[in-house]
């Protein structure tokens, strides 16, 4: 068990400040999301930091995890964080989420996970919809221009 479930075993859906890192992956004016599992919604892989863990250990570790891609050369693209970062996940635990974004270059084929129903590259003038919220932030606060 992660380190973010064993804390919701004593806190319940309460809100938590949750630290995280997120995987910017492009190829050619596209850009990688996977889309969840729990909602449905498009995203980058990302996911919350374990103890003794780098926050580059953990993007590359979720991208990993979610689309079987590895990940190299992380290069720190930003943090994002504040009230547009609170989110309520579809069984009702909440988070305040600190998320680190890195640039990773990747090997490998795609895959989906146990957390993913589908990985994908969608251009950058035609992404989906109905991305998380999360996601949608981290993407309004990076400069395009450093992509």
């Amino acid at each position: 068990m992660g380190y973010v479930l064993d804390l919701r075993q004593m806190v319940g859906p309460r809100p938590l400040i949750v630290v995280g890192a997120a995987a910017m992956v492009t190829q050619a004016e596209h850009l990688l999301l996977v889309k969840r599992r729990d909602n449905g919604l498009w995203g980058l892989p990302a996911g919350s930091k374990e103890l003794n863990e780098s926050l580059v250990t953990t993007a590359i570790r979720e991208l990993h995890e979610e689309t079987g891609l590895r990940g190299q050369q992380p290069r720190l693209l930003g943090v994002i964080s504040g009230s547009q970062m609170q989110y309520q996940y579809p069984n009702g635990d909440q988070i305040d989420s600190v998320t680190t974004v890195y640039r990773l270059q990747v090997t490998g084929a795609t895959k989906t996970s146990n957390e993913t129903s589908d990985v994908r590259y969608f251009e950058w003038q035609q992404l989906p919809a109905k991305l998380t919220p999360i996601t949608r932030r981290i993407l309004e606060e990076l400069d395009w221009n450093q992509l």
